[in-house]
């Protein structure tokens, strides 16, 4: 065997028997973690909150223990030399990492700077053809002489993953590659990755919460379990197969897997000899079933129709082919409103979505779809009220409906240049009590700039926004957050104090609220802080970050509570937390809005979805009418669940938005006499 032939075999990245503890931590992060990673392989790392993903990826170029101090026993090995008393910089000529809040790193003014800086900082006299190739390598030279800031999320993320290619390094490690993207950014991203991995030779690993992102692109799956051990290491096909393993550790299994499972005992067609977990592998399995479902006989919908918003009905099981064609899917008609969106030509006619029957099943508000039982979600007892509100005239007294009104609202920021660059346009816009929202659309929209103005953070340019009666051109966001609740999209910009605890009871404390001891600490239960609540938020991973500001803001007991990507990073079991305690407080918090990337948040508790682009809105209905219109979801940038792709493709209307939804509907279609069908 040759010298070559010998490395090509050996692990580019090797732990040995690997504990560590962060300082004033009781329990260790890792606990004899063994791993080895191969060369040129695309790995997922996949575990709950807390179980040590983070800090595993940390040992792979050094961060751990250069930079984060703690106690470490075992070894790493990079190409079969120990790490031990290299720097960070050394081993970053090795393995790169792109970190899970990435906009930390950027450093410098324009994309092109950020790509030469470190090549340039390394003394590579070819430091700016590095920096361009970087760029090119990723399809966005076009971005060279932009100004970070005034980037999308999206754009930002991809000059991250430029800079640490500059280096041109065998190994590059991305924590949470999709978090805070929208799903068309997303899948950019993916391919850029897979590209680099299969084009390049580059070894890829990712920590991920998005198991179907797991399965479409990567080939080998790290399963890590609370205590910070390694349970196993497997090819994804198997290990996305482990839907019991996987919801017991709260990992949601793709949910094409979960349908396969739950009607695997159904008649039908022959199984498979291994679980789907991608919807085209699905899709091909069940199309063997495919004459269960009619196709829909009426015409597409007419993007020119409109029809007011109306209350969604009691939710319904579909049968799959019984129910008749419904009315058109529309828009909603907004002041400002996008003009009719043409039928996108590249939108594929076979398995298009069929138009929405009349009756289509939405959740309750702030009901979530049926799920099985997890130890760790709350019990269904609300909280129990909170410190005692000081006495006014705004203390408890609600305004008529609506609670929220936006009225030709113009607003913006001011470029570099001094020129209003307007991000709202025109938008008009009623919020009522008991409206669940999810706002969704593609980076750059205007959805954060929305719930800023609904904070108060930001004042409209042109039009009027009122919140519980108040004019926020004349209210000060301190007055306002006796009412608004706003969760910021970085969990780290919520934390101010040294402490969870002392982050929790601020607002209370400085509104001298009397007895918030017991309340305190009834929230850290609730939200598994607990055993955090003296930690230094700044320093938790970034979904205990995201668990610690949901705390906060439910501790603020608002009127109207904003949250800003709040599933980002949280696995299942706080994802049901969240909506469980959103509900649990529905008889204080009368209106929720969530802007969001997760479109499976999106079908499971929305009561209304309103779609975001190029600063208007474009559709205002229920997410099953949403999830019909292709030509909305591709000019918004959104992907729908796979369940309901999956539904889609094979014909069944209306669509399915949940896994219960779909295994029922398949199997009343299996139990109709044939000649019924």
């Amino acid at each position: 065997m040759t010298a070559m032939e010998r490395e090509a075999e050996q692990p580019v990245i090797q732990l040995d028997r690997v504990t560590f503890r962060y300082p004033g931590a009781e329990a260790p992060s890792l606990q004899n973690v063994s791993l080895s990673i191969r060369r040129g392989d695309f790995v997922a790392v996949a575990g709950s909150n807390g179980s040590g993903k983070s800090t595993l990826c940390k040992c792979f170029n050094g961060l751990i223990p250069a930079y984060y101090s703690g106690d470490m026993e075992g070894d790493v090995y990079i190409n079969g030399t120990s790490t031990l008393g290299r720097s960070v910089a050394e081993l970053s000529r090795h393995v790169a990492y792109v970190f899970q809040d990435f906009e930390n790193q950027l450093v410098r003014p324009t994309a092109y700077d950020e790509a030469c800086f470190v090549p340039l900082n390394f003394g590579y006299e070819d430091y700016k053809e590095r920096g361009l190739a970087a760029l090119r390598m990723l399809g966005i030279e076009q971005l060279r002489s932009e100004w970070i800031w005034q980037l999308s999320g999206g754009q930002k993320h991809m000059v991250a993953l430029a800079a640490a290619l500059s280096l041109n390094p065998e190994v590059i490690v991305i924590d949470e590659p999709v978090a805070q993207l929208d799903p068309a950014h997303a899948r950019t991203i993916y391919d850029k990755l897979k590209m680099l991995n299969e084009v390049h030779g580059k070894t890829i690993v990712v920590i991920e919460h998005h198991t179907e992102f797991i399965a479409d692109y990567c080939r080998t799956l790290v399963l890590m379990e609370p205590g910070g051990r390694v349970r196993w290491v497997k090819p994804v096909s198997e290990g996305l197969s482990a839907v019991s393993e996987l919801t017991e550790l709260n990992i949601q299994p793709p949910q094409v897997t979960q349908a396969f499972q739950r009607l695997s005992g159904s008649p039908g067609p022959e199984a498979p000899a291994k679980c789907p977990i991608t919807v085209e592998e699905a899709a091909e399995w069940w199309g063997a079933a495919s004459g269960l479902w009619r196709e829909p006989e009426s015409a597409p919908s007419d993007p020119n129709a409109s029809v007011p918003r109306q209350e969604p009905p009691a939710p319904t099981v579909p049968q799959a082919g019984a129910l008749p064609p419904g009315p058109h899917a529309s828009t909603v008609p907004q002041s400002g409103a996008l003009s009719p969106v043409p039928p996108a030509s590249t939108v594929p006619q076979a398995g298009a979505l069929p138009p929405v029957p009349p009756a289509p099943t939405v959740p309750q508000s702030g009901a979530l779809s049926p799920e099985p039982p997890a130890s760790t979600v709350p019990q269904a007892d609300a909280l129990p009220p909170g410190p005692p509100a000081p006495t006014g005239p705004q203390a408890g007294a609600l305004p008529p409906e609506p609670l929220i009104r936006f009225e030709g609202v113009t607003a913006g920021y001011q470029g570099i240049d001094r020129e209003r660059r307007p991000v709202l346009q025109d938008v008009d816009l009623t919020i009522h009590d008991g409206d669940r929202i999810a706002l969704v659309g593609n980076n750059g929209a205007g959805k954060s700039t929305l719930l800023r103005l609904i904070s108060g953070l930001r004042r409209p340019w042109k039009g009027r926004v009122s919140v519980c009666g108040a004019d926020t051109r004349k209210t000060t966001p301190e007055a306002l957050a006796d009412e608004v609740a706003f969760l910021f999209q970085n969990p780290e910009e919520m934390f101010i104090a040294d402490s969870i605890r002392k982050d929790i009871e601020f607002f209370l404390t400085a509104r001298k609220r009397e007895g918030i001891e017991a309340f305190v600490d009834d929230v850290l239960r609730r939200f598994k802080l607990t055993e955090l609540q003296h930690r230094d938020g700044r320093l938790l991973s970034g979904g205990q970050q995201r668990r610690a500001t949901l705390a906060i803001g439910m501790a603020m007991q608002p009127t109207v509570m904003l949250l800003d990507e709040p599933t980002a990073s949280l696995d299942i079991a706080s994802r049901r937390e969240l909506t469980t305690l959103l509900d649990q407080l529905r008889d204080r918090v009368r209106a929720v809005v969530i802007a969001t990337h997760d479109m499976q948040l999106v079908a499971d508790w929305a009561t209304r979805v309103i779609v975001m682009h190029g600063g208007r809105i474009l559709l205002d209905a229920d997410s099953r009418t949403v999830f019909s219109r292709p030509e909305v979801l591709e000019l918004a940038a959104l992907n729908p669940p796979q369940i309901v792709q999956l539904s889609a493709r094979l014909g069944m209307s209306p669509v399915c938005l949940t896994v219960e939804e779909f295994a029922e509907s398949v199997s009343r279609s299996l139990r109709q006499p044939a000649n019924a069908m």
